[in-house]
């Protein structure tokens, strides 16, 4: 029998280590959402339901809130290594090529399991899901911190990544399920603060930490947090799905393996490895990735997918995605080159490139929810097209770096960038997830987070490739190690600025999905 749950008791949960401001903040929202959505009706009826919908609010503002910040947490720990990295050269006394390893692997392991979820949260329960992502995670957080050296660190890492890949789709899909479609956006505003500022304060994070203790504390800290938002997981958690029993296709999970992993290796280390690593990563991976593509093709039929492709035929959800690998790709591109930039060429330390970073991401997190309910409102498009053009105006600017551009120009520009990408991200993951029927909600959100993950390392990659010719070129040359960073780091600026305009016409259609008229399920 479901233990009642009033939004008192979710509250005293939370108090351990939770954020209260963020329970507060979805509670509001879940509030606001019932009310708008309730059909009226008869005095007698609505005092009859008011307590069933109480609890019903509660229960959903609880599960959301949880899924929140677990997921923030585990989503921080996939930047927080950036700054930590050369800390951990001199300790564990390793070479860079061999540190990238505790980044590159993570992303990999990412990019193995995402696809996956589809399968994991249609044939496992909500809490079932949610206590194995924090396990994994938990666990691979207390792997990392006592780590005696490097090959221990990196299980952690790896273990880690895969709770964290776990995690994204689930509050997608969880989201999806419990949320009226009248009231998404507003939420939604709440996931794209996970999503965008985690990654950005994750070198702030670090830097800070690292000012003042050991690297093994970037972990330490974290354990707890996620040790406690398991334990209430585990307890409190209700099942918001019905699991149905797929079987599981090896073949699938062999070329997904293959495919994604062999892609997210060739692009991450596209500078840095051999042409001939690199030419046989990224040709493995596009066969695989074609394999893959067909083989689900054959199973959807069936529903037997991996990860049914028919999310697809969506053509809202199609061009969604493809403005969201341009945002990606512009994300995790300038949050690799402006440290670069601002360590290497205008010599700031670590620690003021994490606080030069630090406002844009802060202002990307406070507009989500703001965007959520301006598109709860009018719908995408004028966000869509003004997030857009932002961001490709402030990739321009970017393009005006030199070796004797002053700091603030750079901080303006990356508030610009954050600016334009708050407009982009919670109406593109609305309209996108909220278009394709509600079934596919969990092959929708796998899809998702696996184009963020690809679309990551491409930027990553387009970003470091360019600059590195650029160097080489300019060194060459005669020019000094300063003006021929500065000189790459402009020409992949360009680059990025040319791919971005390829967002502006996309935004012309993106619209709000028709309403599917589908009731919201029951916990148990």
């Amino acid at each position: 029998m479901e233990k009642r749950c009033n939004s008192h008791d979710a509250i005293n949960d939370f108090d351990p280590g939770m954020n209260r401001a963020a329970f507060w903040l979805v509670r509001n929202d879940m509030t606001e959402t019932t009310t708008s959505a309730a059909p009226s009706s008869s005095a007698a009826s609505t005092t009859s339901s008011a307590p069933s919908s109480d609890t019903s609010n509660a229960r959903n503002t609880l599960v959301i809130t949880l899924l929140l910040i677990s997921t923030f947490v585990v989503v921080l720990n996939e930047t927080i290594m950036s700054v930590a990295l050369p800390r951990l050269m001199e300790d564990l006394s390793i070479s860079a090529s061999v540190a990238q390893w505790l980044t590159t692997a993570f992303m990999l392991t990412m990019a193995v399991v995402i696809p996956i979820t589809g399968f994991l949260l249609q044939r496992f329960t909500t809490r079932t899901v949610y206590i194995a992502a924090m396990t994994l995670f938990s666990a691979g957080t207390l792997i990392a911190a006592i780590a005696p050296g490097f090959e221990v660190l990196l299980v952690g890492r790896i273990v880690q990544a895969t709770g964290t890949a776990i995690m994204i789709p689930l509050l997608f899909t969880t989201v999806l399920t419990l949320v009226p479609e009248t009231s998404r956006g507003r939420i939604m505003g709440n996931i794209s603060i996970v999503i965008s500022v985690a990654p950005a304060v994750g070198p702030t994070i670090s830097g800070l930490i690292l000012s003042v203790l050991d690297w093994r504390w970037m972990f330490f800290i974290v354990l707890p947090i996620a040790v406690i938002a398991l334990i209430i997981g585990a307890i409190r958690i209700p099942n918001v799905s019905e699991p149905r029993k797929t079987p599981l296709d090896v073949v699938s999970i062999v070329l997904s393996a293959l495919g994604f992993g062999g892609l997210v290796f060739g692009l991450s280390n596209f500078a840095t490895a051999s042409a001939a690593m690199t030419a046989i990563s990224l040709a493995v991976g596009g066969i695989s990735i074609a394999l893959f593509i067909l083989r689900q093709v054959q199973l959807q039929r069936r529903d037997r997918a991996l990860l049914d492709l028919r999310t697809f035929k969506s053509p809202i959800f199609t061009l969604a995605i493809g403005m969201i690998t341009i945002s990606m790709v512009a994300l995790f591109g300038t949050l690799i080159l402006i440290p670069m930039y601002t360590v290497g060429v205008l010599g700031l330390s670590e620690l003021n490139t994490g606080l030069l970073l630090l406002p844009g991401g802060l202002i990307m997190g406070l507009l989500a929810p703001f965007v959520g309910r301006l598109y709860d409102r009018n719908g995408p498009r004028a966000l869509v097209i003004a997030g857009s053009i932002v961001v490709s105006v402030s990739l321009w600017g970017m393009t005006m770096l030199s070796d004797t551009t002053p700091f603030w120009f750079v901080l303006v520009a990356h508030i610009a960038l954050s600016i334009g990408l708050a407009l982009l991200f919670t109406p593109l993951f609305t309209a996108g997830l909220g278009s394709i029927p509600p079934k596919l909600y969990s092959h929708g959100s796998a899809v998702v987070s696996t184009v963020q993950q690809l679309a990551g390392a491409a930027g990553i990659a387009v970003f470091i490739t360019v600059m590195t010719a650029r160097v080489v070129t300019e060194t060459a040359s005669g020019a000094e190690a300063v003006a021929a960073q500065a000189s790459g780091i402009h020409s992949a600026f360009v680059v990025g600025a040319i791919i971005s305009l390829a967002a502006i016409p996309i935004a012309f259609f993106i619209r709000k999905p028709a309403s599917s008229g589908e009731p919201l399920p029951v916990g148990h």
